[in-house]
């Protein structure tokens, strides 16, 4: 008899055990926000100091970004026009970009960088880099 009764405890004891808590819920994070002029790592494969701003429909897309000095910005061409990329006051310019192309610069320096196409004026667009 005491041998059911040690048995019935143990039984007991692993069903309480099972039934139990088994692990800590996983936590619920918020999604990251972010003001819209605030460019971060976009996705696919763009390494983490990369931001791709995308020449599409005649237009920049983001047309204003803000990123921290070292980022590096890489324009794709998905119009099938011909584009360039364009500092104003043309301290940096891209090679006429097909689809498909693109064109990357490193800001290493503080500052506002608008910047345009240089077959379509109306495409204009802003870089603010940030320390």
């Amino acid at each position: 008899m005491k041998y059911n009764v040690f048995a019935l405890i143990v039984l007991v004891t692993l069903l309480l055990a099972a039934c139990g808590p088994s692990a800590t819920p996983p936590a619920t994070t918020a999604p990251a926000t972010q003001p819209p002029a605030i460019a971060t790592q976009p996705p696919g494969n763009v390494s983490s100091n990369t931001v791709e701003v995308k020449i599409a429909g005649f237009s920049f897309d983001p047309s204003t970004i803000t990123i921290k000095v070292g980022t590096t910005v890489k324009w794709i061409n998905l119009d099938s026009a011909a584009h360039t990329v364009a500092a104003d006051d043309n301290s940096w310019t891209s090679v006429r970009l097909k689809q498909g192309d693109t064109y990357t610069h490193t800001f290493d320096q503080a500052g506002t960088y608008p910047y345009h196409c240089g077959l379509h004026s109306s495409m204009q667009a802003t870089i603010i880099v940030q320390t």
